[in-house]
């Protein structure tokens, strides 16, 4: 039962992460509001994207591994989530610089599945 208030959490933390992302994406300028516009759009991102992989994470999670142990799954899924969240908001970031290319976002992916493989070898 104490899993549920936990997912349910995520849950609510992701859904108010996608509706705080649209409304600065409606409500706020980049070009009135500056670097503060740019924080907030960056910020809201990256806390709904974590909670959304966190949350397809741990599903998935569930389904092949079929293991009973739901905080290590759960630990493992919002580390999952944030690291893919951390390599969606660099892309983004690069790419409104306008220096992203297909080496440097493959070189995204590598250093996020090396973390990956490191935190799993670990365990």
């Amino acid at each position: 039962m104490v899993q549920a208030y936990y997912i349910f959490g995520v849950l609510v933390a992701t859904a108010l992460g996608w509706v705080s992302w649209v409304v600065v994406l409606n409500k706020m300028s980049p070009f009135l509001s500056g670097d503060l516009a740019l924080a907030f759009f960056y910020a809201s991102l990256f806390l709904a994207l974590t909670g959304t992989f966190t949350l397809l994470s741990y599903y998935i999670r569930l389904a092949v591994t079929r293991s009973d142990n739901f905080f290590r799954n759960l630990n493992a899924a919002l580390r999952q989530g944030t690291l893919l969240s951390i390599m969606a908001c660099t892309g983004l970031a690069f790419q409104r610089l306008r220096v992203l290319t297909w080496w440097d976002a493959l070189l995204l992916l590598m250093i996020v599945a090396l973390i990956e493989y490191y935190f799993m070898n670990r365990e």
